[in-house]
């Protein structure tokens, strides 16, 4: 039987080898630039977002570690096709279970396995990045965001 740390280690180790909506967008009209500098952690993000204001692709280039691109995998599947104002609610809610607050897990998708991440503080800005990224890109901004928190 699979314990919790296994089942970790599973499904970043999946997202990290396999990764959702690893591409480049043609037709994206929105992106965002994230950079960690602390550990080199980067990733460009893609949106395309119709005239409903749903988010209908979405993709990213990432370069980094295991936990940053499993957690950019993770995102891409959860906010794509819904609308950008439920994408900010996912965030806040991703946002709310890395800070130990209250979050609802059912929206989170596997994203949701990355709450063990809160315990390894010098593990959060890479899973955070991609997140923030896509708040930038949800923000309108087509500029670089530096993780540091």
């Amino acid at each position: 039987m699979y314990d919790l740390q296994e089942l970790y280690q599973e499904v970043v180790m999946d997202h990290n080898r396999s990764p959702r909506n690893f591409r480049k967008l043609g037709n994206a009209n929105r992106s965002a630039e994230g950079f960690n500098p602390l550990c080199g952690d980067q990733i460009t993000l893609y949106l395309e977002v119709d005239d409903d204001d749903k988010i209908k692709d979405i993709g990213f280039q990432a370069g980094g570690c295991a936990i940053s691109k499993a957690s950019a995998s993770m995102m891409t599947d959860v906010v794509k096709g819904v609308s950008v104002k439920e994408a900010e609610h996912i965030f806040n809610n991703f946002r709310q279970m890395i800070t130990q607050e209250d979050y609802d897990a059912e929206i989170l998708g596997d994203a949701e396995i990355l709450s063990g991440v809160s315990q390894y503080p010098a593990r959060i800005k890479c899973a955070v990045l991609s997140w923030h990224t896509l708040k930038s890109a949800l923000d309108g901004a087509d500029t670089q965001r530096i993780t540091t928190e």
